[in-house]
């Protein structure tokens, strides 16, 4: 009796781990994020229900138009007209898909463009993945050569380069390489060998360039007139977002420099393009700046669109490097001067990587802004995606109730994946180059 008596009062002790339960389904899961998130109290719920009937209802109202009373296949406008045809005319698109990728370049020599989109997708995609190797070859390659490339494949080469191109362009490099020696010599920024280098380096690729150029590879020359679509806007696109963040850091350094002449010059600079609509410095550069050119000059149209839409960019990306190079506390510019480091390797190494992981946000804004103020173009003449979707609109043999409608969202669908794209990407960088601390 006493036995289990005492067997009775005996604890439990557990030998070993016991196996873990999921969490409860109200928790976790998609139930548990829609309770935390869409209906945590009846004020949220109700509006999430509404809401989400409405966006519902677009969803199905879209679907409805561009899919599944759409019309896909046809020769002209009379596969769009009729009672039938109430939706997308897609016909009238398959049609247009070539015009609306290349514009008016040749179909012929289309395979060009397409080789250019080939090599910048198999260079773009691997620069943009950060866990693969030889990252400076790939940028050497995206930045130096590819350009080199794209200029030879889609004009043909061979340009006419006469003694006035040269002078020109030397006088242009002068312009360039002169400062960089007084800064090197004089005001001692960077080293005197540094800057000697720097010179011969870039006098040394621009008399490459032009002899490049100038080769004759046996391809059809294609003026920049037969540009279009969304060749052109990315042309466009990509060439301001390129020169614009170099060069916007450059102004942002020159502004909060502190010898008067560079800053005023940057400060000059930046409020001025600032100060100037898109729109007038793309008249400006179409129509005022052949004035002062000597009589004979040719400058291609296209080019002065792309210089001006690269310095009107430049200006507000100055300012969003600004902010971020202001975010960093003094002390590490300090800490900086206390190991020796150099103003250019204090930027380089330290506070410049620090202010652009800031600044993503306003960097990618920027671009996105920038993607689509490319639309901007035709008016000055420029057959960009949007307004040779307008221009196919006018094609007699294609006009029809729903042909606009169908062009304009398709064109708003491109900018759509585009500006999304760089969007999900800048969120993505955003997580990888996190180091803040999280609970």
């Amino acid at each position: 009796m006493s036995d289990i008596h005492s067997q009775r009062n005996l604890a439990y002790v557990r030998t070993e781990q016991a196996p873990a339960m999921p969490a409860p389904l109200t928790v976790s899961g998609p139930i548990g994020w829609m309770r935390e998130n869409l209906f945590p109290t009846p004020i949220n719920a109700l509006m999430s229900l509404i809401f989400g009937a409405l966006l519902l209802y677009v969803i199905w109202i879209t679907l409805e138009w561009s899919v599944f009373n759409a019309v896909w296949s046809g020769e002209d406008r009379s596969a769009c007209i009729g009672d039938g045809a109430k939706g997308a005319c897609w016909a009238m698109a398959r049609a247009k898909f070539g015009q609306w990728m290349y514009g008016f370049y040749p179909f012929t020599e289309r395979w060009r463009v397409d080789i250019v989109g080939i090599v910048g997708v198999l260079a773009l995609v691997p620069m943009m993945m950060p866990s693969l190797p030889y990252k400076r070859l790939n940028g050497i390659f995206l930045l130096g050569i590819y350009p080199i490339l794209t200029l030879i494949l889609l004009t043909g080469g061979n340009f006419n380069i006469g003694m006035s191109t040269w002078l020109t362009v030397g006088a242009f490099v002068a312009a360039i390489v002169i400062p960089i020696l007084l800064l090197g010599f004089v005001a001692k920024i960077i080293q005197p060998s540094h800057a000697l280098i720097a010179s011969a380096a870039i006098a040394g690729g621009v008399a490459l360039l032009l002899i490049i150029m100038s080769i004759d590879f046996g391809l059809e020359f294609v003026e920049t007139s037969k540009w279009g679509g969304l060749l052109l806007t990315l042309v466009v696109a990509v060439t301001g977002i390129v020169a614009s963040l170099p060069i916007g850091v450059l102004l942002a350094l020159g502004r909060r420099s502190s010898m008067p002449v560079v800053k005023l010059f940057s400060v000059a600079f930046i409020e001025l393009w600032r100060g100037v609509p898109l729109i007038t410095v793309l008249f400006m550069a179409s129509v005022v700046l052949p004035l002062f050119l000597p009589p004979g000059t040719s400058f291609d149209k296209l080019l002065r669109a792309l210089i001006g839409v690269a310095l009107f960019s430049s200006a507000y990306m100055a300012e969003v490097v600004r902010g971020g190079l202001q975010a960093i506390p003094k002390g590490q510019t300090e800490a900086a001067q206390a190991l020796g480091l150099t103003y250019w390797q204090n930027m380089g190494l330290i506070t410049l990587p620090q202010a652009l992981k800031l600044v993503i946000p306003g960097i990618v804004n920027s671009f996105i802004g920038l993607f689509k103020d490319t639309v901007l173009v035709g008016i000055i003449g420029l057959y960009d995606l949007l307004l040779i979707v307008q221009a196919a609109n006018t094609d007699q043999k294609w006009v029809a109730p729903q042909t606009h409608s169908t062009g304009f969202f398709f064109a708003a669908a491109v900018f759509w994946i585009f500006c999304f794209g760089m969007s999900r990407y800048s969120m993505f960088m955003e997580r990888q180059l996190d180091t803040g601390h999280k609970n």
